[in-house]
């Protein structure tokens, strides 16, 4: 049997995105034959190299599955917690697949999360070269005017790094508050929040509603539902 790239056999089995496998290794959360390995070049033969994660042996996964979640505040996007907060997979109770989140949503956000064991639909919706749109709403303070939201929209510095052109719409007054709709295909970290404080309005609560063309709906929060390749297709349109 042919052998393959230790980060990429983890997400073929389901257990994380090819990115967040290879954190796994560089922690030493993994062994091949009873040895922690760290080193992020390492190859396995499938079926030869016995893998653990954690202790637990690793197999592949045969059946692949898909979840849209609406993410409630209070909820970590991670697979485990030191905090003992809760996580977002205790929210899917009827599949036994182990499922990991595809990207994070911080403590305080709601909206559209994607949820699976296909490790290589993770890494195409992740890697910047597809350039994967994700649309927020953002409740903002204050009123930005109009130069203001075309300067998000060119792209603006932070952290030394120029933010790619971003598509923008204000959707309504809210009190002294202003409700936008935001559309980028970056995913720096807390990007849609460092980019409003940057122009002096500060994020007070943001909502993700969809990837590409795929929204929430009428998805209640804390609701999910299954995908379907019709599904997926419109993740990338």
């Amino acid at each position: 049997m042919t052998a393959i790239r230790l980060h990429k056999y983890l997400a073929q089995c389901g257990i994380a995105s090819r990115r967040k496998a290879e954190q796994l290794i560089a922690e030493g959360l993994i062994s091949v034959d009873g040895r922690v390995v760290r080193e992020l070049g390492t190859s396995i033969v499938p079926g030869q190299n016995l893998v653990r994660y954690n202790g637990t042996p690793v197999r592949e996964e045969e059946h692949r599955v898909y979840y849209l979640l609406n993410k409630p505040k209070g909820y970590v996007t991670t697979l485990s917690d030191p905090q003992q907060r809760p996580i977002v997979t205790s929210l899917i109770r009827d599949c036994q697949a182990r499922l990991f989140p595809v990207g994070r949503l911080d403590l305080d956000t709601e909206g559209a999360l994607i949820l699976t064991n296909d490790g290589d639909l993770a890494q195409r919706i992740q890697h910047p070269s597809n350039e994967t749109r994700k649309t927020y709403e953002a409740l903002v303070s204050g009123r930005p005017a109009p130069d203001s939201i075309a300067q998000l929209e060119r792209g603006i510095l932070l952290e030394e790094k120029l933010t790619a052109p971003a598509k923008l719409a204000v959707l309504a007054s809210k009190g002294t508050n202003t409700l936008i709709r935001i559309t980028l295909h970056e995913g720096r970290k807390r990007q849609v929040k460092k980019m409003f404080s940057a122009i002096g309005h500060p994020v007070l609560s943001l909502r993700r509603v969809a990837y590409g063309k795929l929204g929430l709906g009428n998805l209640p929060v804390g609701g999910y539902r299954r995908l379907y390749p019709p599904d997926l297709k419109k993740i990338f349109l």
